[in-house]
């Protein structure tokens, strides 16, 4: 019979499980979802589980593979299932919950002699499932239900495929991202680096980085300009009073960098930039005339990520957000909906993202939700008309909405099949009404606006990230923080080589010298293992005939040109796009 993967990783954390148990007697369980490309269970035992356990649990598990052992499914009450559990405080605890929401029955799977609380569905035997298709890939930390007021278990992540092709194939990506992990390379290219002791999640960008951060808000800014947006800045601290009008308070309280001042009063270091996008539309009297309005702001936030949470530029604690607000008419809305998402996929189509698609989130039931089921009602048949209406494909998530409203997330698949979640449209008729924003309608009268929120990098250096693991660091020339770098085998072509470098600069090229007292060779290969784009090297034939030895990254062949021919056609190749 043929499963469908989340039962086979399903049904192999159960008997993982199984395997930890007769290694581990007494060991206590928390729970083992599936998750992309495997799963995860939490443990909590004295031993300390480390890399030495691994082949010792692939072994065992394996071992129940083999056994042909059942799985059994049984519904039963509350108390039987408080009985089953009793030396289990977490399952006792999942159980105790259970009973709150008022559940009467328990649903639990049995293999061989481990019992786990579980809806199902599983394999029907462990036979069927592959031994050699799972791969223990790491433990961590994880405080049990992601609460880090909780106790702290030990989480052991597992590659699990339907086969042992499929999970070679999987491991040999995992290679490879290793290889372009952002931290690496900007390592290797001299980018950025971290300092988790002083500035845990905060990204120290070093000149070359800096370069290629600038130039990603500097093409956003002006396609926004081109587009007619207007570019405004708000304050990096702010009262509390102004979250808690957004709701955002909240929602996010926990996680913000907050403190008091002499005069009691409660500021905040800004996480988003939203409420402040607010009050600069409220300020002022607006017009039909003015709306579509675009507002644009590369703001500056500030969010405290769980510790164990922070990976690279992927997760940090200080970043950009690319984001603007667009009020309009609900009659405007289908038209500004489209015409963002439109925006969003050219701009990802000039990094080299082709394969873009969305998915339509809506409402979750949430204390924290705000805004009247009708408003919501309006605000999701909107969203949904505007991409039926247009035939732009989608697919539902449901329950994962924004607080305020829902939205349209973008998901891209860089170079090496990873997904991810970058840009976003999301559709506010909330917080206009919280803010009291108005504009002055054709008839003379007060209206409400409503609101979209929109960001297309997302993170400016999460995006960076993204980008640069999918190039391997081999970024565009025009993105390139240094596309040129000028060679000369010896320093008697030192000014020639600085020739060559004052002709690219005039032509707006940034180029440097290498003027090392080093070998030739020595420098092409580090210049190579730090991504340059483009060495020229020169000596003796290129300074007397004015030509320049082009050697290009990735490419075995030279070609040999005059040194106005190169500067004309670099001149080209670093613009931006339109």
């Amino acid at each position: 019979m043929s499963y469908d993967i989340e039962i086979i990783r399903h049904s192999l954390s159960h008997v993982m499980a199984a395997a930890m148990q007769k290694l581990f007697p007494g060991v206590k369980f928390g729970g083992g979802p599936a998750i992309d490309n495997g799963f995860y269970y939490d443990f909590d035992l004295e031993h300390r589980l480390s890399e030495a356990d691994f082949a010792a649990i692939e072994k065992a598990t394996k071992e129940l593979i083999k056994s042909d052992g059942k799985f059994v499914h049984k519904d039963v009450s509350i108390d039987e299932a408080r009985e089953i559990f009793k030396d289990q405080p977490y399952k006792l605890e999942w159980i105790s919950d259970m009973a709150a929401r008022g559940e009467k029955a328990v649903s639990l799977y049995v293999f061989r002699d481990f019992v786990d609380l579980c809806k199902g569905p599983h394999v029907e035997s462990s036979k069927e499932l592959p031994r050699d298709g799972f791969k223990i890939r790491t433990v961590a930390g994880a405080y049990w239900k992601g609460d880090s007021k909780n106790k702290m278990l030990q989480r052991i992540y597992v590659d699990a495929f339907a086969n042992a092709d499929e999970l070679a194939a999987h491991l040999k990506m995992v290679e490879e991202a290793a290889a372009r992990d952002n931290r690496k390379l900007g390592k290797d290219m001299d980018l950025f680096h971290f300092e988790p002791e002083c500035a845990p999640g905060a990204v120290f960008w070093h000149d070359k980085g800096y370069k290629i951060y600038r130039k990603l808000i500097e093409y956003v800014r002006m396609r926004q300009e081109a587009a007619g947006y207007s570019e405004i800045s708000t304050p990096g601290i702010m009262d509390r009073c102004l979250w808690e009008k957004s709701g955002h308070w909240a929602k996010y309280g926990e996680h913000n960098y907050s403190g008091k001042t002499e005069d009691g009063r409660q500021f905040c270091v800004k996480p988003m930039s939203c409420p402040g996008g607010m009050l600069v539309f409220g300020h002022g009297m607006t017009s039909y005339k003015d709306l579509p309005m675009y507002v644009a702001e590369f703001g500056k936030v500030h969010r405290y990520e769980a510790a164990g949470g922070l990976s690279g530029l992927m997760r940090v604690r200080e970043f950009t957000q690319d984001d603007a607000h667009i009020f309009c008419t609900e009659e405007q809305l289908e038209e500004e909906v489209v015409k963002v998402l439109r925006f969003i996929k050219d701009i990802y189509s000039k990094f080299g993202f082709v394969d873009i698609n969305m998915k339509l989130a809506t409402r979750k039931d949430s204390e924290f939700r705000i805004g009247d089921d009708a408003t919501w009602d309006r605000a999701e048949a909107a969203l949904q008309n505007a991409l039926e209406k247009n035939n732009i494909p989608y697919e539902l998530a449901p329950a994962d909405a924004a607080f305020y409203g829902p939205k349209i997330d973008n998901y891209l698949k860089d170079s090496m099949g990873r997904v991810w979640q970058c840009g976003t449209v999301q559709l506010d008729m909330n917080l206009p009404e919280r803010f009291d924003l108005t504009y002055v309608g054709e008839d003379g009268q007060k209206h409400r606006p409503v609101m979209l929120h929109r960001a297309m990098l997302g993170s400016v250096e999460r995006f960076y990230g993204i980008l640069l693991e999918s190039t391997a660091g081999n970024l565009p020339l025009w993105l390139s923080p240094e596309p040129v770098v000028v060679a000369p085998i010896s320093e008697k072509y030192d000014d020639y080589a600085k020739q060559v470098v004052a002709e690219l600069r005039v032509a707006g090229v940034n180029a440097r010298a290498d003027l090392r007292a080093e070998k030739v060779n020595y420098k092409i290969r580090e210049l190579s293992l730090s991504k340059t784009p483009i060495i020229v090297v020169v000596g003796e034939k290129e300074a007397a005939a004015q030509t320049v030895n082009v050697r290009r990254l990735g490419i075995e062949a030279q070609e040999t040109v005059s040194l106005l021919e190169f500067a004309v056609d670099m001149a080209n190749a670093v613009k931006m796009p339109e």
